[in-house]
């Protein structure tokens, strides 16, 4: 885990991105998508450094899908470092953010409730 990578703008963890080896984060400047995120724009349009700190409820762009969106929601309610903090531990028990490609552990939910649930826990 990179822990200094944190959070991505909506929600992705780039702490535990396969990626990060190339890619420093949204806010870096080497993002491999940063002119075509609608999640940066949108808070770099307002003013903010993530998703989870924006007031409105939103699927656009990246959430639509349910892992960044429940990571953001996680964000949200319990904070940056709550969420960081989980993943680094969870990482630790062997939950997988990439297990084949960009997809691992935390991809085989239907619910951004219960995704986060797993992330608190660690367990099903």
């Amino acid at each position: 885990m990179k822990r200094e990578l944190g959070i991505a703008r909506c929600g992705l963890a780039c702490c535990l991105c396969s990626e990060n080896e190339v890619c420093g984060g949204c806010n870096s400047g080497s993002c491999p998508d940063k002119e075509r995120c609608e999640n940066r724009r949108c808070t770099i349009s307002k003013g903010i450094g993530h998703c989870y700190e924006c007031g409105e409820t939103c699927r656009k762009g990246l959430l639509a899908k349910i892992r960044p969106y429940a990571f953001t929601e996680f964000a949200k309610r319990y904070g940056e470092e709550t969420l960081l903090d989980c993943l680094e531990r969870n990482e630790k028990r062997g939950i997988i953010y990439h297990r084949a490609g960009i997809a691992g552990d935390y991809d085989d939910f239907d619910d951004a409730e219960a995704l986060i649930r797993f992330i608190q826990t660690g367990e099903r």
